[in-house]
């Protein structure tokens, strides 16, 4: 991961000619002298790294490799006490601040500033007798899965356990089980937040109802989340699984899949992901060189009504792969089956209103074996119980009935142009959708998103145009300094306001398909 990155070397290469590398491209970000540092560490219980440190490339990597942080300092957060110490710091240096644990949605890589490092507050408790969870901010969700399960209680997780918790709940949340019971967002019951005055505030509902809705579904830039408490739900086990169809069924599985789309009840989650594989020999024989069409179901109904329900599905014709079967909710993670080890991926998506077979045809053929990057194209169902409406958080277009994303992995060492290859094959696969666009989704953004010319679209199309006015007033509230810049689903500043319109990197995406 680290040596094969040529892009990364470039960059290393650039900055030590420039005799700088923390300020090599972004030369307008001091870089505190080593006395500061040494203080800093003083005050931390985790480690205070700077670039050529041994372990600064470890801690600054994460799941996505396209794009790593090359912050001026890090700081290895062990408790809240240290993210508080680092955001003082950096407010006290003129530093902008990034945050991650996972680096699963890494949208805009930092030059300079202050990277906090969360992974290592890692505590998840249960209190079975309330029903929930509290978790730290680095936590992930196959732990939590894990401890409620022995309560026979579920979280609202997405389909990757190694996602991290709280930066996939802040963007909304929409996991395996999400038609039966929402948003994660709307489970939250409280928040531990740093704000840019390095305040440690505990944030509810009622203390707070404007900044706590503004974190749920408004993504990151009010602040550093330290820890999170949210409800757990009595499920158990659950039906589910997938439906494989080879190329010469794909296109009457997706005419089938939404006609079903129209006739199942909100106990029952899907999502169909269309997949071109490579000829590699390290892939199964099974997989290798085909194009299948994947039909995922959480369903959390018996399972003798689960089968009656995807009989029309299994009707469309002779299938490659089904592995329907009830199985605890501990291995929910295996119906997508998303990949465990880091790489390099760039994504998009679009929120839609509604979407015809012609259309979604269209984006498999643009997509499939003949496209000039592999695509993974997913289409989720939406609706149900995420459809409730709710003034009180910030999670934009509850109406949006379906969710189109496109994925493709890449080489970490592509060339820009490559680079440029995907993302123009993204726009034109979304384009076949346009009719029925509502927006995008916060959770399902993957890549360099806050370096994109369009960032600040980006972020208003996240949630509207009235929710992104008022996220703009708490920001510019909250971070008039714009000290948490490093995400382009942040609040854009009113207008008129010079500050940088972007916020805190994370990990924002929900699930990879």
């Amino acid at each position: 991961m680290e040596t094969n990155d040529r892009t990364h070397d470039r960059y290393d290469a650039a900055a030590s000619r420039s005799g700088n590398p923390a300020t090599a491209a972004t030369t307008a970000i001091p870089v505190p002298d080593p006395g500061a540092l040494a203080a800093l560490a003083r005050r931390v219980r985790g480690p205070v790294l700077a670039p050529g440190d041994d372990g600064y490339d470890a801690e600054r990597s994460g799941f996505q490799v396209a794009h790593r942080h090359r912050p001026a300092v890090l700081v290895g957060a062990a408790c809240a006490g240290d993210v508080a110490a680092a955001v003082g710091f950096a407010r006290e240096h003129g530093l902008p601040v990034a945050v991650q644990a996972t680096g699963h949605g890494l949208s805009a890589a930092t030059d300079g500033g202050l990277l906090i490092s969360t992974r290592r507050m890692a505590g998840v408790r249960v209190d079975a007798a309330a029903g929930t969870a509290r978790v730290e901010a680095g936590a992930v969700w196959g732990r939590v899965v894990e401890e409620a399960a022995r309560h026979g209680l579920a979280p609202l997780n997405g389909s990757s356990p190694g996602v991290g918790v709280i930066s996939y709940t802040l963007g909304g949340g929409v996991g395996v089980l999400a038609r039966t019971f929402g948003f994660a967002a709307d489970q939250v019951r409280s928040i531990d937040l740093v704000t840019a005055d390095a305040r440690q505030r505990h944030l509810t509902a009622a203390s707070d109802p404007e900044l706590f809705g503004a974190l749920l579904g408004g993504g990151h830039g009010l602040g550093v989340v330290t820890a999170m408490e949210f409800g757990l739900l009595p499920v158990a086990r659950l039906y589910g699984g997938q439906l494989v169809f080879g190329a010469e069924r794909i296109d009457d599985a997706l005419a089938a899949y939404l006609r079903w789309t129209e006739t199942v009840p909100d106990t029952l989650t899907s999502s169909v992901a269309l997949i071109t594989y490579p000829d590699l020999p390290q892939l199964p024989a099974s997989l290798r060189g085909r194009s299948l069409a994947q039909i995922r179901i959480a369903y959390t109904g018996s399972v003798e009504e689960g089968e009656r329900l995807v009989a029309p599905l299994r009707a469309v014709g002779p299938l490659a792969a089904d592995d329907l079967r009830e199985m605890p909710y501990s291995e929910s993670h295996t119906i997508h089956r998303d990949p465990s080890d880091p790489h390099a991926y760039l994504g998009d998506n679009a929120l839609l209103s509604g979407l015809d077979t012609a259309a979604l045809c269209r984006v498999a053929r643009l997509t499939g074996p003949d496209a000039p990057v592999m695509c993974v194209v997913q289409l989720n169902h939406l609706g149900g119980v995420l459809a409730a409406p709710s003034a009180a958080h910030a999670v934009g277009h509850r109406d949006a009935r379906f969710a189109l994303r496109v994925l493709s992995p890449l080489d970490p060492g592509n060339p820009a142009s490559d680079l440029r290859t995907a993302q123009a094959l993204h726009e034109s696969a979304l384009a076949e959708v346009a009719p029925w666009r509502l927006g995008r989704s916060v959770n399902f953004l993957l890549g360099d998103h806050g370096k994109r010319a369009d960032a600040a679209a980006v972020a208003r199309s996240a949630h509207g145009d009235d929710l992104h006015r008022r996220l703009a007033a708490l920001k510019a509230a909250h971070d008039p300094a714009d000290l948490f810049r490093f995400h382009p689903l942040a609040a854009a500043r009113p207008a008129g306001d010079a500050a940088s319109s972007t916020s805190v990197a994370g990990d924002g995406h929900a699930e990879a398909p």
